[in-house]
C-alpha cells in the first residue's frame, strides 16, 4: 500500500506546482524552447521528489503508465490526421478548397468568414483536431495568399473550431463535461448558450475589426495561385466527396479512429483514379511523410509541403510526456491535494464558479491535458456546487468554459501543440487572437456573480441534498 500518498501536505503540493510553472514558463516563454524539454525536466524533478520520499520505482512507474493509458486513443488519432492531411493535399482536396474558397468568401470580410465557416462545420462534425488539420488548412493557405496575419487568420480558424466542438452532441469533450455532472447531454449544451453565445458574438466583432480586408499586394496574389493550384493539382467537384464522408460518419456516429482510416482509404482510391500510374510508394511517401509541393511557387509549396506521421511525431512525444506528468501527480495526490482545500471553503456561487474555472486553467497549465481539465475539477467541486444550491448544469458549463477551450492556449497542452504544429504558428502567438476561448471563462465567472444564466437546484433537489448531508453526519 502506498501510504506516502496521504501525507502530501497543502503546502508541499503548491510548492511542487510553483515549481512546475516556472520551470515550464521560463522555458517556453522566456529561453523559447519546445515545451518536450522543460516538460522532461519537470517529469525528472518530480520522479526526484518522490523517490526522496521514498516511493518504490513500481509506484512512479505505475503513475506514468496510468497517464499513457488514457492518450492511446488520441495518440492514434493524431497519427491517423498526419496521414490524412498528406493523402488530402496528393488528391487535390485542399487545393481545391482554397480555389472554392477564393471564389466563394469575401476577401474583405475574410477573417470572420473563416470564423463562421469553421463553427458552422465544427458544429455538424464535432471534432476540432478535424476541423483545424482540414478545412484550417485550407483557409489557413487562403489567408496568406490575401497577405493577413497568420496569428490573427489561426485564431479565427481555432476559435471557430473549439465553438463547434464545445456545442456539438458529437464532442468527446461535450459528452465528458455533461458525464462528469452527471446531467443530460442535450440539457448541457442547452445552458452552454448562456456564455457561448456572447463569447461567439463578441468574437465576431473583434475578427470583423481586425481582419476586414487584406492587402493589395495580397489580394493581386489570388490570380496567382488560383493558376498555380489549377495547373499542379487535380482541382474537380468530386473533392467534396471526403468532406461528405466526414459529415456523414459523424451523423452515424461512428468513431474517430475508422471515419479516418476509411476516409484515408477513400482518399487513396482517388489518387488512383486521378493518377493511374501513381505508385504504391508514393502513396506510402504520402502517408508516411507527407505531401512535397513542387510547383516552382515558394509561397504556394511552403503552404503545401505538410502532413504525414511524421510531421505528428513531435506532438505525439509531446502527449506521451504531458500524459505521464499528469499521471504522476494524479498518483502521488498533488492535484487534488491543492484543490480540496479550497473546494471546501467557497461560499458563494461566484466563487465557486471561479474557483472551478482558475482550477480548470490550472490542470491544463500544469498537466497540459484537457480531459483532466474537466475530470478533475468536476470531482473536486461537485459537491460544493450542490451545497451552494447550484444544479449539476452550472458545473458542466463551467467546466467546458475553463477547461476544454483553455487547452487550445498552452504551448504544452496537448490542443496547444497539435494547432501550432499543424498550421505553422506558435501557440504564443496566435494566443491573443483566440477570442472566444479568452472569453469564454471571464463570461462564466461574470455570470457566477450576476447570477445570469446560472442554473440553480429547484427546492426538491435543495431537499434531497439536506436529508443526504444530515444522514451522513448521522
Amino acid at each position: 500500500m502506498n501510504t506516502s500518498k496521504k501525507n502530501v501536505s497543502f503546502r508541499e503540493a503548491i510548492t511542487i506546482l510553483i515549481v512546475m510553472l516556472i520551470v515550464l514558463g521560463f522555458g517556453v516563454i522566456k529561453f523559447g524552447l519546445s515545451p518536450q524539454t522543460p516538460v522532461l525536466v519537470v517529469i525528472g524533478l518530480l520522479i526526484l521528489w518522490a523517490k526522496v520520499r521514498k516511493n518504490s520505482w513500481d509506484e512512479i512507474f505505475g503513475g506514468i503508465e496510468e497517464g499513457v493509458k488514457n492518450g492511446i486513443v488520441p495518440i492514434f488519432i493524431f497519427i491517423l490526421i498526419g496521414a490524412l492531411i498528406g493523402t488530402w493535399i496528393a488528391a487535390g482536396i485542399i487545393p481545391s478548397m482554397m480555389v472554392a474558397g477564393f471564389h466563394l468568401i469575401s476577401a474583405q470580410w475574410f477573417v470572420p468568414s473563416v470564423f463562421l465557416v469553421c463553427a458552422l462545420i465544427g458544429t455538424s462534425i464535432g471534432s476540432a483536431f478535424t476541423i483545424v488539420s482540414t478545412i484550417g488548412i485550407a483557409l489557413f493557405g487562403m489567408g496568406q495568399t490575401l497577405g493577413m496575419n497568420p496569428a490573427l487568420v489561426a485564431g479565427a480558424i481555432i476559435s471557430g473550431a473549439i465553438f463547434g466542438d464545445k456545442t456539438s452532441p458529437l464532442s468527446d469533450s461535450t459528452n465528458l463535461a455533461a458525464a462528469i455532472a452527471e446531467d443530460d447531454l442535450f440539457a448541457h449544451i442547452k445552458n452552454l448558450m448562456w456564455t457561448t453565445i456572447p463569447a461567439f458574438i463578441i468574437s465576431l466583432i473583434l475578427y470583423a475589426i481586425l481582419g476586414n480586408s487584406g492587402s493589395a499586394n495580397g489580394l493581386n496574389k489570388i490570380d496567382t495561385t488560383l493558376n498555380v493550384l489549377n495547373t499542379h493539382f487535380f482541382i474537380s467537384w468530386w473533392a467534396i466527396l471526403p468532406i461528405v464522408l466526414l459529415f456523414i460518419c459523424s451523423i452515424m456516429k461512428i468513431p474517430a479512429v475508422a471515419t479516418l482510416i476509411l476516409n484515408i482509404t477513400v482518399t487513396v482510391g482517388m489518387i488512383f483514379v486521378e493518377n493511374p500510374h501513381t505508385s504504391v510508394k508514393s502513396i506510402a511517401g504520402f502517408i508516411e511523410n507527407g505531401f512535397v509541393s513542387k510547383t516552382g511557387n515558394a509561397n504556394v509549396d511552403a503552404l503545401l509541403t505538410r502532413g504525414g506521421i511524421s510531421s505528428m511525431m513531435g506532438t505525439v512525444s509531446l502527449i506521451f510526456l504531458t500524459l505521464s506528468l499528469g499521471g504522476l501527480l494524479m498518483k502521488f495526490d498533488v492535484i487534488q491535494t491543492a484543490m480540496q482545500p479550497l473546494a471546501e471553503k467557497l461560499k458563494t456561487p461566484g466563487s465557486v464558479v471561479t474557483a472551478t474555472i482558475l482550477s480548470g486553467i490550472g490542470v491544463n497549465i500544469f498537466v497540459g491535458e484537457q480531459y483532466l481539465s474537466v475530470i478533475l475539477p468536476g470531482k473536486a467541486f461537485k459537491e460544493t456546487f450542490n451545497k451552494r444550491g447550484l444544479d449539476n448544469l452550472a458545473l458542466s458549463r463551467v467546466l467546458e468554459d475553463g477547461g476544454t477551450v483553455i487547452n487550445y492556449l498552452i504551448p504544452w497542452g496537448v490542443a496547444g501543440a497539435f494547432v501550432a504544429n499543424t498550421l505553422n504558428v506558435p501557440t504564443l502567438s496566435f494566443l491573443p487572437f483566440c477570442f472566444f476561448s479568452l472569453l469564454s471563462p471571464v463570461l462564466s465567472i461574470i455570470s457566477g456573480f450576476t447570477g445570469i444564466g446560472l442554473k440553480r437546484l429547484s427546492k426538491n433537489d435543495k431537499s434531497d441534498n439536506n436529508k443526504d448531508e444530515k444522514l451522513a453526519t448521522e
